[in-house]
């Protein structure tokens, strides 16, 4: 993992691809394409390119009339703009009628870091995880988010998919296979699970390591798909390590650590912790001071999977 790169920057370049092949696609923006990356594709097709300007609720009402008329929209903004101001938007017009629009959101998380709060979003999983009919997907790497985009062209119906701003590692190869369906082990260990989306899919494979020389054998699984959660690679990993930690770059309300309790808690209850951030908002800082603050960085991931596992059989 030296190779790094933004999932934002890696949609900019598949969707001039995409836009090359099918004409049936059209980019929206609201205002931020410079920032979203969407600059590219308008550069290429401006006649397919609509900037809404700074109207987010317009955004997704643009876009829904545009998949009604049979186009394939790709709708963006910052993460906290698209899924907190057009939040009714997506639920009551696209979500409701099953519409074909992709809602791809950048600078989600912490990665956007300098601006602080108000433009960082940590709660966006929760709010369209919650949506019937949507489905969610958080890239753990700038490869994994070009598969992902190519998967929901052919994927009919509303997505929403999660971006960060900053570099991150690259994790997978040009030959890595992408499913909306099936999560990914990279790891293999028998000591416990660490599921993980996003960009902290990076920092818990560094954890793993931290653990294997701490003598702990970590299952790392890159859940890229909220919704639907791949329930059999959740349950099999909780049944064969005994313990789970899911991380996420999001409030540990209603994101990865909730989609992951709610199935264990049904169908297989093991030991279990919650890395993300804890009921707070963000701030405005670096990057990797922020991730440290948060309990984000792998060495906390270590520590958090080292507890559990000295606990996990009444240690």
């Amino acid at each position: 993992m030296t190779d790094l790169k933004s999932t934002r920057d890696a949609y900019g370049e598949v969707l001039i691809e995409l836009g090359k092949d099918n004409e049936d696609i059209v980019v929206l923006d609201a205002d931020l394409a410079v920032s979203t990356q969407t600059s590219k594709f308008a550069e290429k097709f401006p006649e397919r390119f609509f900037d809404v300007g700074c109207a987010e609720q317009n955004l997704i009402g643009t876009a829904a009339g545009l998949a009604a008329g049979g186009k394939i929209p790709f709708a963006s903004t910052y993460a906290i703009f698209a899924t907190g101001r057009a939040w009714e938007q997506i639920r009551s017009v696209i979500a409701h009628d099953r519409l074909n629009v992709k809602i791809v959101a950048s600078h989600a998380g912490l990665t956007n870091s300098p601006d602080g709060a108000s433009h960082q979003s940590l709660e966006d999983i929760a709010l369209m995880r919650v949506i019937p009919n949507m489905t969610v997907i958080v890239p753990a790497d700038a490869i994994e988010a070009k598969k992902a985009i190519n998967a929901v062209v052919e994927y009919y119906g509303p997505v929403y998919i999660r971006l960060n701003r900053v570099k991150t590692p690259v994790i997978f190869d040009h030959n890595y296979n992408f499913s909306i369906y099936k999560a990914v082990t990279l790891t293999e260990g028998e000591d416990l699970g660490i599921i993980a989306t996003g960009s902290m899919v990076a920092n818990a494979l560094q954890a793993a390591d931290l653990l294997k020389k701490r003598e702990i054998t970590a299952r790392v699984i890159n859940m890229h798909t909220i919704k639907p959660i791949d329930k059999e690679i959740i349950l099999r990993a909780a049944r064969e390590t005994g313990a789970i930690v899911t991380v996420e770059e999001h409030s540990i309300n209603g994101g990865l650590g909730s989609a992951v309790a709610e199935i264990l808690t049904e169908e297989m209850p093991v030991p279990m912790r919650r890395v993300g951030v804890k009921d707070r908002f963000g701030q405005s800082g670096r990057y990797e001071e922020l991730l440290k603050e948060y309990g984000l960085n792998a060495g906390h991931i270590a520590k958090v999977a080292e507890d559990l596992f000295n606990k996990k059989d009444g240690g």
